[in-house]
C-alpha cells in the first residue's frame, strides 16, 4: 500500500511538472518567430533563400543533353516569364494536356527543354528551381483559377482525396486540417486551411529536419505520417490535392519559400 502511494504522489508530480511546463512552453507561432529571428541573427540569411539561390544557378545554367537553360520554360505566362507564374499553378498545360503544378512544370520543362529523361533527374534540383521560381511571385496575391474542364475535373478528384479516409488510423486530410485544424498536436499546430491559406507559403523551409519542402514533399510527409502509402512525385493524386489547396488559398499573398517547423 505504501508502496502504490508512494507512485501515486510521483506520478501526481510528474503530471504536475508536465502541465507546467506546457503552460511555460511558447506557442507553436512563437517558436517559429523564435528560430527564424535567431538564424538572421547568426548569420543575415534565411536558409529558405539559399535554396532559391542555389534553384536560379540550377534554372539560368546550360545543362543536359541539350544544353540550354529553362529560361525559356513556359509557366503558364508565356516562355521564360516568371514573375508572378507560380500565383497561378497549378493550371492546366495545353503542351502536356495535363493540369500541373510548379513541380511537375519544371520537370516537363527539364525533359522537354533540356533533354534530361525523367528518371535521371534529381529531386534536390526540382526543388532548388521550385523556391526560386515561387520566389518570382512574392507580394503576389494567389489566383488560381478553374477556367479550364481539366482543371474542374482535378479540382474535383483533390476534393475527393481530401476528405477520403484511409488507412489503419482511418484518417483523411480534412480530419487533421477542418475538424482538428487550428489545435495543437506535440509541437506542431495543425493548418487550418482554408483561414491559413496554406499553400501561400510553400515552398517552405523546416527549421525542424534542416530542409526545403515543396508542397509535393509536404502532401508526402502528410501520407506518411498517417500510415499510407505516399502517392508518387508529379503524379495525378498530389495535383488533384495541390489544386484543391491552392484555390482555398487564393487572395492570400504568395510569401516563399516559407519559414516553418
Amino acid at each position: 500500500m505504501r508502496s502504490s502511494r508512494v507512485w501515486l504522489v510521483i506520478a501526481a508530480l510528474v503530471g504536475a511538472t508536465l502541465l507546467a511546463l506546457a503552460q511555460q512552453a511558447p506557442s507553436p507561432e512563437e517558436e517559429v518567430a523564435r528560430q527564424k529571428k535567431l538564424i538572421l541573427e547568426q548569420s543575415g540569411i534565411l536558409p529558405g533563400e539559399l535554396y532559391a539561390a542555389q534553384g536560379e544557378d540550377l534554372f539560368k545554367k546550360k545543362r543536359g543533353p541539350n544544353n540550354v537553360s529553362l529560361e525559356g520554360c513556359d509557366f503558364g505566362l508565356g516562355a521564360g516569364k516568371t514573375e508572378g507564374a507560380y500565383a497561378e499553378l497549378p493550371r492546366y498545360f495545353a503542351d502536356t494536356n495535363r493540369v500541373e503544378d510548379l513541380d511537375t512544370r519544371i520537370v516537363t520543362c527539364m525533359v522537354s527543354l533540356q533533354g534530361f529523361k525523367a528518371a535521371d533527374i534529381k529531386r534536390s534540383d526540382v526543388v532548388a528551381i521550385a523556391a526560386y521560381v515561387a520566389s518570382k511571385s512574392n507580394g503576389r496575391p494567389v489566383k488560381v483559377r478553374l477556367d479550364d474542364v481539366k482543371e474542374v475535373a482535378v479540382y474535383a478528384m483533390g476534393k475527393q482525396l481530401w476528405y477520403t479516409r484511409a488507412g489503419a488510423q482511418d484518417f483523411s486530410c480534412a480530419v487533421c486540417h477542418e475538424t482538428n485544424g487550428g489545435k495543437r498536436i506535440r509541437l506542431q499546430r495543425l493548418a487550418l486551411v482554408q483561414a491559413d491559406k496554406v499553400a501561400s507559403h510553400w515552398p517552405a523551409y523546416r527549421f525542424s529536419n534542416d530542409q526545403l519542402w515543396t508542397m509535393e514533399d509536404r502532401i508526402r510527409g502528410c501520407y506518411k505520417q498517417t500510415r499510407v502509402t505516399e502517392p508518387n512525385y508529379y503524379s495525378d493524386a498530389i495535383i488533384a490535392l495541390s489544386l484543391y489547396m491552392s484555390v482555398a488559398a487564393n487572395g492570400a499573398d504568395v510569401d516563399a519559400p516559407g519559414f516553418v517547423r
